[in-house]
């Protein structure tokens, strides 16, 4: 039996990665002042920031079920069996409830799978699924082990602040810093698929500081290794001194991603956003 993987923009795969583990990708768009743009076809994440900045309506919308019927049909085309599908968590974007209904459609069968994440953490864990369905996997072993490693996996981040969130209805119980988000710079996680506070800092260089101690600290407690992600919006200097920092705290990382966040997460979170996302590897 052979098995297609397939997931969405969110996911935030290099292209190399893509191409050479024959991903297909389904992208979300973004909104900017009433004009419809797909994430990472026709819209930068500058232009996102730069929208951001000055003040512009930014909104995000999910993929139609017809996008995720043509991904498949794409997929069902070079002959495979059946087709799994890893996707932005579901408290996040109704990219999910797409893919399911467009699963009802395919010519062969679908796993959708809510990965309850996003990001490079989400990423991570479709390169593993790619990877099981290229040693033969079954189709619910590809969707287990998709799963296993998002869940598995810790997302941190910082922004710069809660405004952009709390615009896009995505704050969830951070909204409890929202009374001295002006006297306060947050670090944020994500868990089961929301944004949660994590803890509250007084200065930018704290907050950066703490976000890497969290990223250590999960990176050390896997048994098995760990790839990280640097993620950022608007950011690059500070990104690229954060991942750094990581590379020679843990030394054993498989590998260690400097990942731009893409347009669609990037309008929820805002210029300056950092990120780190640390995935433990499946067990060999």
């Amino acid at each position: 039996m052979s098995v297609a993987v397939v997931t969405d923009s969110t996911a935030y795969l290099p292209e190399a990665v893509v191409s050479a583990k024959g991903i297909l990708v389904v992208p979300l768009h973004v909104v900017i002042a009433g004009t419809e743009y797909s994430e990472g076809v026709d819209v930068t994440t500058a232009e996102v920031a730069e929208a951001l900045r000055s003040f512009r309506p930014v909104s995000t919308s999910r993929p139609s079920p017809q996008s995720f019927l043509d991904a498949y049909e794409k997929a069902a085309a070079t002959g495979v069996d059946s087709i799994v599908s890893v996707h932005i968590s579901a408290d996040m974007s109704s990219t999910v409830e797409s893919a399911h209904l467009a699963a009802q459609h395919s010519p062969v069968p679908v796993k959708v799978v809510d990965s309850r994440s996003l990001g490079m953490a989400m990423g991570y864990a479709v390169i593993s699924a790619a990877d099981a369905a290229a040693s033969g996997a079954t189709p619910d072993e590809v969707a287990a082990q998709a799963l296993s490693r998002s869940q598995s996996s810790t997302v941190v981040f910082y922004v710069d602040t809660l405004e952009h969130l709390r615009r896009g209805g995505r704050i969830g119980s951070a909204s409890a810093f929202l009374g001295s988000a002006l006297a306060i710079k947050p670090i944020l996680g994500l868990s089961d698929g929301h944004i949660r506070p994590l803890e509250k800092v007084r200065t930018s260089t704290r907050a950066l500081a703490r976000l890497e101690e969290l990223a250590v600290s999960a990176a050390q407690s896997s048994r098995t290794g760990v790839d990280i992600a640097v993620h950022h919006l608007d950011s690059a200097a500070r990104a690229d001194q954060l991942a750094t920092r990581l590379a020679e705290r843990v030394p054993t990382a498989g590998e260690l991603a400097l990942v731009e966040l893409g347009a669609v997460v990037g309008a929820h979170v805002g210029p300056g956003t950092l990120a780190v996302a640390v995935s433990p590897r499946p067990r060999a």
